[in-house]
Formats: C-alpha cells, structure tokens, sequence
C-alpha cells in the first residue's frame, strides 16, 4: 500500500510517520513522505530506514492509496482535491474541509461508522476534527448518549505544539534568555494568552469557534457550547476544564463508569492521592485522560469535568491513522493494495 505524508517534516507530520509506524507499518509497502520546496534534500525515519522527501507533484503522479495531509489549509485547499480526483483517500489534518457539508469529520470512536456508509471508492476527502474538539467530544460521547448534553462552557489550555515548532522554539530562546523568532504577539514563557489563532467579527478566535462547530456537526447540532482557547507554556498537551449541563440527572459513579467503559477514554480521578489527568502524563499516549469529576453545585444536573491529552497524537496524527485503519477494515481500499 502506497501511503503519502504531506507536511513530514513538519511537528505533527513527524508524529504521523512514528503513529503510521506503529499502527500500519506491515501495511505500508510504500511511503511517499511529502513536503515544500525548502525542504528538498532531506530525509525522514521510517521502519528503521531513510526516506527521501519529494514534492507535491511527484507524489501526486505516485498514485497513493491514501495521503495524510498535514501542512495547513492553504496546501489542502489546492492539493487535496487533485489526490482525491487521481483516487487517492486523503485524510486532512487542516480546518480546510472539516465544516464541509460534504465531507465526513470523523473520531473512530465516536462516528467512525460513517466511513463504511460513504462511496470513496473513486478517492475522496476526510477531516480530520481540530485537536481540541477531539479530546473534548471523546469525553462528551458516552455521558451525551446516557444523559443528553444542553450546554457546554469550555476552557482550554493548550500547549505551544499546537502552533508548532517555531512556537515550541519561541518559549524555549525565552525560558533560555535567547533572541529569536516571534510566532506570539507577547512572551509565551511564564505567561498564559487567552489568544488561540485569529480573532473574528463576534469577539471570539476561530480556535474557540472551531470547538462550537465541529462538536456539533460530530456529536450532536443541539449541544450549546461556548468557548475560551488560552495558550499555556507546556509541551505535552491540552487540557480543558470542562462544564456541562444535561437534560437527565447523574451519578458520579455512573459517570466514571460510562468514562471508564468508553473506547480510548481513561478515567484519572483520585483526589486523595493527587491523581488527576497531567499534560506531563498524557505526552506520547493515544488515551484521552477525565478526571476532576464533580457536580456543578450552582445549578442542577451539570457537571465539571478536566480533559488531558496529547494535541499532536490523539489530536492530530493519531485520530488520522486511525481513519485510515478504519478505512482498511471496512474494505474501502482494494484488497490488492494492502500490503503493498
């Protein structure tokens, strides 16, 4: 099988070749690691050989059964269509397509079964959600099921790899007194900017509106979500604190046994001995970590909650490889192609 990597030597691109290793390395018999013009030259790792890196137009030419994109919308806007009209699966990593009603915005475990009701065998376009939306309807999936979310307030506090490897270099020349670029408007070390991507008309970043949207089109369009995106100086993840209120009651037993059942979900809730979900703990794991359970004692049936995970595994390369296992298991590329 002919798998391309648009965006390998990017920071999320080099987690999708390490997650596609461990997940479907006997399945790829060919890598196409893909990236722009500044990057001619250079090699990336995979099953323990060097690849060489080759552009757009090569790749496109390759043919492959599925390409993970990972190199901004503006890539996926252009290039994506074109793989989808040579055949290719293209799972998009970018907010290209995600509100694209034409488009599945898929999270295995939440709607995956849509892959195998859509016709791709012809090539086509999957989104994959924004980091954030991905932890947070992963632990809103088995309680809205259960209780039937009304209204969700989310607070989020995500790591600088969520804007990337300039950004992780930018608090890392600030926490070491050293000049250099600057992707943030102010410092990022020691310091938090209520400040995730750009500002909108109606007060709000398109970060924060991206959680309003796309926890919609996945989950469920009449959940009320309202949201603030803030920029922590970490590395390991994003966490969120969590509000909802449901139109049935709960148990708190209940709900971290629905959270403890749920796929690809693990409950860290023990305050009595400090166990509560970490970026520092969720680095380099798939699982989406709950923890912090408790009532909202202002108003009834709500519910407070603190989400943990790894924005570049589970929010990013993870959730797209996933995708391609699934499509793989639900026969939507050629038998002859596997293994490949």
């Amino acid at each position: 099988m002919k798998v391309a990597v648009v965006g390998a030597t990017g920071l999320v691109g080099g987690v999708m070749l390490q997650v596609l290793e461990e997940r479907m390395g006997g399945l790829v018999g060919t890598l196409l690691p893909v990236a722009s013009a500044r990057s001619a030259g250079k090699t990336v790792r995979f099953q323990g050989r060097d690849v060489s890196v080759m552009g757009m137009e090569e790749a496109l030419a390759a043919k492959p059964d599925i390409a993970l994109f990972s190199a901004g919308g503006g890539t996926s806007l252009e290039w994506a269509p074109k793989f989808a009209e040579a055949g290719t699966i293209v799972i998009d990593n970018s907010s290209a397509w995600r509100m694209d009603p034409d488009k599945l915005l898929v999270v295995p475990e939440i709607n995956g079964h849509l892959l195998g009701e859509t016709d791709l065998s012809r090539g086509g376009i999957i989104a994959n959600p924004n980091c954030s939306t991905i932890q947070l309807v992963m632990a809103l999936a088995p309680l809205h099921r259960r209780y039937r979310a009304q209204r969700v307030v989310v607070s989020t506090y995500q790591s600088v790899t969520g804007t990337g490897a300039k950004a992780v270099r930018q608090m890392e020349d600030e926490r070491n007194g050293r000049e250099g670029e600057k992707v943030y408007p102010h410092r990022i070390d020691r310091n938090v900017l209520a400040h995730c991507d750009v500002f909108l008309d109606n007060g709000y970043t398109k970060e924060e509106m991206k959680l309003v949207w796309e926890t919609g089109k996945i989950l469920d369009p009449s959940i009320r979500v309202t949201a603030t995106a803030v920029r922590v100086p970490v590395t390991g993840g994003h966490s969120e604190a969590v509000n909802v209120q449901f139109e049935k009651d709960f148990t708190l037993d209940e709900v971290r046994q629905l959270l403890g059942q749920a796929p690809g979900v693990q409950v860290e809730d023990d305050p009595a001995i400090a166990s509560y979900p970490m970026p520092l703990h969720a680095h380099g794991k798939d699982a989406v970590f709950v923890g912090r359970l408790r009532r909202d004692e202002s108003q009834p049936n709500t519910l407070n909650m603190w989400v943990v995970a790894d924005n570049l595994r589970k929010g990013a390369a993870t959730n797209a490889v996933q995708i391609a296992q699934m499509l793989i298991t639900a026969g939507k590329l050629k038998a002859s192609t596997v293994g490949q």
